[in-house]
């Protein structure tokens, strides 16, 4: 099969015994060193009943041929379909009999198959010291092996480049249906020595022993002195010349004979023929793909695979898809993705409170609870009143430790211009990552100058980016009145305020939703690489209203002024008044009736100091008389 060199990973990794009957080593257990090893194991639905048994009893088998133990190598397993589930960790077992008995309860998940996930996972969680894996410092070898009978659903090249990084070295095991593409983008390198495709899950059991003479029998073609053209294959203490596909062995059993077919004129590609010694292959031009009968070729369209990533509209060219955007957009420099012309940067717009492009013109905004003049310009000044204001800030890391810097900067000049007050307006923030942390709730500081100290001595998470738990936490604990928001009865505004710069890794619809269904007024800011769908799933409605973007963290503050019109109340409410609309036809009512009294106490006034006045010049001119 191809890819199947000794390297000692991979030795370890095919040395399978047949399961209930295996066969016994004559000598010692083959041993490879120390080593954290995780099994990453497919339970889709695509995998059916018997083929995930005879998965489980390929596991079995193989952990009887580990030295396992705390100080040899330690093994834990995962399985993974939509989700993600923890077999056993890296410290949990030290005996076979246990690791057996684990296996042997396993549930299949038969749900979808996330693969990127299950690299996530293993590479943030499964090799962490916490689970038992053993420090870096301790230079044990850390290997992922990851056995699949599909194609991922997910993407597994960015995340499995990640865990390489982290110095985790994979192998990608294909079985039957397996995407050999998808493996490829998983394994280490070199991809012969990690990628491994074997036809049926029957034959595992047929595919370890192959390599069971090898880890622990001579090599002798290892020794040299073969004289093999092209391969020499070791069985047991003997060995064997064979030659590459489309090749002969010669009467010498050494040297290899090939034969040229596309030059005999019969080959019938309807483009290219590409001679292999012996045999032959058709080819396509480019931007056609070959035919199941091997030899016509039609056009690609590229934009049906549904990987290009556009964001409105795909384009299928012979070099491959390319993407357009709408009538209004322009594409930016990555080439997927676009953004709306943004005429309020090249026009004098005069809107008092924010411009928005609509591509091809543009409108003024207000913000919540005041409404546009008929000028299309200024704004009312309808609703007043402090709010409960709690922000969620992403501390994953792909923010990077000097960015979250500038984010806590940006938060402290979004205080500076709040009235900040147990009376007025309430502040707390929550940082989230792979996990969440309030880092101090709505009745902890009553000052500005408290939340900016506070905001400074922020420790950044890094981690993932979950940003559908930190939307949870918002509704369920941040504005609660153990965390010190306001009674509903003062109906003192609710405000959430995301910050994000990336992709979320777990799904935001429910407690997005749920964050408005509770009243919560929703803004989210996105920087970078956020993505706007999610940003505009977050926000309240209109989304031009509460959705702000800015390309780099050094450009944000061009963000302050939207945000300031935003939240930013007008006139401060003392504890316990209740807040009442000024557009209500009774306050009204109440307005022009004190408006009436006041200038009719002003005509009075008027009237006496005039009559005054009259009087005293009268009696000067009486005397002068």
């Amino acid at each position: 099969m191809r890819g199947l060199l000794c390297s000692p990973l991979p030795l370890l990794l095919l040395l399978l015994l047949p399961w209930e009957t295996q066969l016994q080593f004559t000598g010692p257990k083959c041993r490879s060193g120390p080593l954290d090893l995780v099994f990453v194991i497919d339970s889709s639905r695509s995998v059916r009943p018997f083929e995930f048994e005879t998965m489980r009893q390929f596991l079995v088998g193989l952990l009887r041929g580990l030295d396992v133990g705390p100080n040899a190598t330690r093994v834990g397993v995962i399985q993974y379909s939509s989700q993600v589930q923890s077999v056993f960790p890296l410290g949990a077992f030290s005996r076979h009999e246990d690791m057996e008995r684990a296996i042997r309860a396993l549930v299949p998940l038969a749900q979808g198959t996330m693969t990127g996930l299950a690299i996530q996972y293993a590479m943030n969680v499964a090799f962490s010291v916490a689970e038992g894996a053993r420090p870096p410092e301790a230079r044990v070898p850390r290997v992922a092996v990851i056995v699949t009978d599909g194609r991922p659903q997910d993407r597994v090249a960015e995340v499995a480049a990640q865990a390489r990084a982290r110095g985790i070295e994979i192998y990608a095991v294909g079985v039957q249906r397996a995407d050999v593409g998808s493996l490829r983008a998983m394994a280490s390198p070199p991809l012969n020595e990690h990628v491994f495709l074997v036809e049926s899950f029957d034959l595992i059991q047929e595919f370890g022993l192959q390599f069971q003479g090898r880890l622990c029998g001579k090599d002798l073609c290892a020794e040299g002195g073969h004289g093999c053209q092209h391969q020499c294959v070791s069985a047991l203490d003997m060995y064997h010349c064979t030659c590459n596909p489309g090749y002969q062995l010669a009467a010498d059993n050494k040297s290899c004979l090939a034969v040229d077919l596309c030059a005999q004129g019969t080959h019938g590609c309807a483009h290219h023929c590409v001679s292999s010694p012996g045999s032959y292959s058709c080819r396509c031009r480019a931007g056609f793909v070959l035919q199941r009968d091997q030899r016509s070729c039609r056009a690609i369209d590229h934009c049906s695979f549904g990987n290009h990533s556009c964001q409105h509209e795909c384009v299928s060219t012979l070099s491959g898809p390319r993407c357009h955007c709408r009538e209004g957009h322009d594409l930016l420099s990555d080439g997927r993705r676009c953004q709306a012309r943004d005429l309020c940067n090249g026009v004098d717009h005069g809107c008092e409170f924010r411009c928005v492009s609509d591509g091809l013109s543009y409108r003024c905004l207000c913000p919540e609870g005041r409404q546009l003049q008929a000028d299309g310009k200024s704004c009312s000044r309808c609703r007043e009143g402090h709010v409960d204001l709690v922000l969620l800030v992403d501390g994953s890391k792909s923010v990077r430790p000097q960015n979250f810097e500038l984010v806590k900067r940006f938060v402290n000049q979004i205080v500076d211009f709040l009235d900040v007050s147990p009376e007025g307006t309430r502040v707390g923030l929550v940082q989230f990552s792979s996990r969440v942390r309030t880092e101090f709730p709505l009745g902890r500081y009553g000052t500005a100058a408290e939340v900016k100290q506070a905001v400074l001595a922020i420790e950044y998470m890094e981690r993932g980016t979950m940003t559908g738990m930190a939307l949870r936490h918002l509704v369920e604990h941040s504005f609660s009145e153990a965390q010190g928001a306001r009674p509903r009865a003062l109906n003192v505004p609710r405000v959430g305020l995301v910050f994000t710069d990336g992709r979320s890794q777990d799904d935001i619809s429910l407690w997005a939703a749920r964050a408005k269904e509770e009243g919560i007024v929703m803004y989210a800011v996105g920087v970078g690489k956020a993505v706007e769908e999610e940003l505009r799933e977050i926000a309240s409605e209109p989304s031009e209203l509460h959705v702000s973007y800015s390309p780099d963290f050094s450009t944000m503050a061009h963000l302050l002024e939207n945000l300031k019109g935003s939240i930013c109340p007008e006139e401060g409410i003392s504890a316990g008044t209740e807040l009442r609309s000024p557009c209500d036809c009774e306050s009204l009512m109440e307005f022009q009736g004190r408006t009436l009294g006041a200038l009719d106490s002003l005509t009075q006034n008027q009237l006496a100091q005039l009559t005054a006045r009259l009087e005293a010049l009268e009696n000067q001119l009486a005397n002068q008389k």
